[in-house]
């Protein structure tokens, strides 16, 4: 007879340091824990994350889950390894064999670190320009070209020796609400949803992990967000799909989550819908709190012990297929995989308009905004003074910042003749006194692809902030590389011919 199974077996949690500390070493030991979520926090340099993945490795045994979301773009944990695009990037760039290497290039800095599960690709089709969480790290709008990418990147990242965990399901692209602050709802037919986005996922149903997200889809589920519907894990994933990959929630600690149900009665409810890992984060005792829920749901039976033994199963498999090794990554091996990144940023980069681009040694103004924390989701942007510094390097800047556009008069510009650079570097889409009023002469759109729909004026689209996305930026403007990235989702400019008050009427 095998030993019992314990309710911490089926929980993911994080960590809070960059080092495992004897206190947490016995809290993962006493609470059965054999899955961890690193998150930037966990990382400094490549020695100190090796020696922690090894030290986890050791503590929750030779079968443990080390996770990172190191999706490409503004979701990069680790910044020392090299930097990956955005899908949505690779979307522009659309070339499957690049998607493949740039997948195989993340995999192997990872697996090198001791990480054995990345949790991307982002399968949300990104057909919302306001939805404010997907944006640039979908592959794009359209399916079958999304399909092709992301299998690409898994292909990739999966012959270097990481599981790739696509998400979120049903689909979080066509949402005016980020799950981290409420819960959304996606509120279509069921056919229109079959068409778009379940699309991706059952095209993909091979993957081995797969995260929920928590939306409520009336069409599948009226009463339950994804995360803890039975019908849609179980029901649809599982009976009417055949998938047989680890099912993952997203973060129950997420507002749309948490303020409802509750983080730890969550994680139970989850498990019993048909999840096989509740991701459960934040403070120790939330943790205890989840383990002690999953516990009572199996001693009532309503997690029954078949079930929750066919997910440690599920579990073991996928750990099994894809083990920490730590193997070491030389020197040439980054040089090389920084050369694929940044061939991918260049492929990436696209034109909206028909730019002027400043003569090397002009004058311009560029304006931006100061600082770019983090937004719970993303690493911090890039700061307004870094990127004047990269750009004097080939024009004289002056250097016009502000805390956000709202309070940005563009009036009290001087007219001074100098060429006027919007940098746009944030997430957040422009509002209607915006629009209105900003009136660059060229616009760098840095992160969120939309809101080239919000200024009137010619824009360069990086797709993205990473320091290979500036240098395929610097090598546009000083007429060294021709962009010939294209979009995969709409980007039209407005017209320039409305008023501030008709915008906001």
């Amino acid at each position: 007879m095998g030993k019992p199974l314990h309710p911490g077996q089926l929980v993911m949690c994080d960590i809070a340091d960059t080092v495992l500390t004897p206190a947490t070493a016995d809290f993962l030991r006493r609470n059965h824990i054999r899955a961890i979520c690193l998150f930037a926090r966990n990382f400094q340099d490549m020695k100190q994350i090796r020696r922690l993945c090894a030290d986890l490795r050791d503590v929750m045994g030779s079968d443990a889950l080390i996770a990172v979301d190191q999706e490409g773009g503004a979701v990069l944990r680790s910044l020392f390894v090299p930097q990956a695009p955005s899908a949505m990037g690779l979307g522009a760039a659309n070339d499957t064999q690049l998607a493949q290497d740039v997948g195989a290039a993340i995999g192997r800095g990872l697996k090198a670190m001791g990480i054995n599960i990345n949790l991307g690709p982002v399968l949300d089709l990104n057909n919302n320009p306001h939805n404010p969480v997907i944006g640039e790290r979908s592959f794009g709008a359209e399916p079958s070209r999304a399909i092709e990418l992301a299998r690409a990147w898994m292909t990739g990242s999966h012959a270097s020796g990481v599981a790739c965990c696509i998400k979120h399901f049903p689909g979080h692209g066509d949402t005016h609400v980020d799950s981290h602050l409420d819960l959304p709802t996606v509120d279509k037919p069921l056919a229109a949803i079959e068409a778009l986005e379940l699309k991706p996922f059952h095209a993909l149903r091979d993957a081995p992990m797969l995260m929920s997200a928590h939306i409520i889809y009336p069409a599948l589920d009226a009463e339950w967000p994804a995360t803890l519907s039975r019908r849609i894990l179980t029901d649809l994933l599982r009976t009417q799909w055949g998938y047989k990959g680890v099912v993952i929630t997203d973060g129950l600690n997420m507002k749309a989550i948490d303020d409802r149900y509750r983080q730890t009665k969550a994680a139970a409810r989850a498990l019993v819908a048909g999840a096989d890992l509740a991701l459960v984060l934040g403070h120790p005792s939330e943790i205890e709190g989840a383990i002690q829920e999953i516990q009572a749901v199996m001693d009532s039976g309503e997690l029954p012990a078949e079930q929750a033994l066919t997910s440690v199963a599920r579990i073991n498999v996928m750990a099994g297929l894809y083990p920490i090794l730590l193997p070491d990554y030389s020197t040439a091996q980054e040089q090389h995989d920084r050369g694929i990144m940044q061939q991918a940023w260049m492929r990436a980069l696209s034109v909206i308009g028909n730019p002027t681009i400043p003569a090397i040694g002009s004058r311009v103004r560029l304006i931006a905004q100061q600082d770019v924390p983090c937004d719970g989701i993303s690493e911090p942007g890039i700061r307004a003074t870094v990127l004047a510094e990269r750009l004097r390097t080939l024009y004289d800047v002056d250097l016009w910042t502000f805390d956000s556009p709202e309070q940005f008069d563009w009036a009290s510009l001087p007219a001074d003749g100098r060429v006027n650079i919007l940098a746009s570097t944030t997430r957040k889409r422009y509002g209607p006194r915006e629009q209105a009023t900003f009136h660059p002469d060229l616009h760098l759109v840095l992160w969120n692809p939309f809101v080239v729909m919000d200024i009137a004026a010619p824009a360069l689209v990086t797709f993205g902030f990473r320091d290979a996305a500036l240098n395929a930026l610097l090598e546009t403007l000083n007429g060294h590389h021709q962009p010939l990235g294209i979009p995969p989702v709409a980007l039209t400019l407005p017209s320039n011919n409305l008023t501030e008050q008709e915008c906001l009427s």
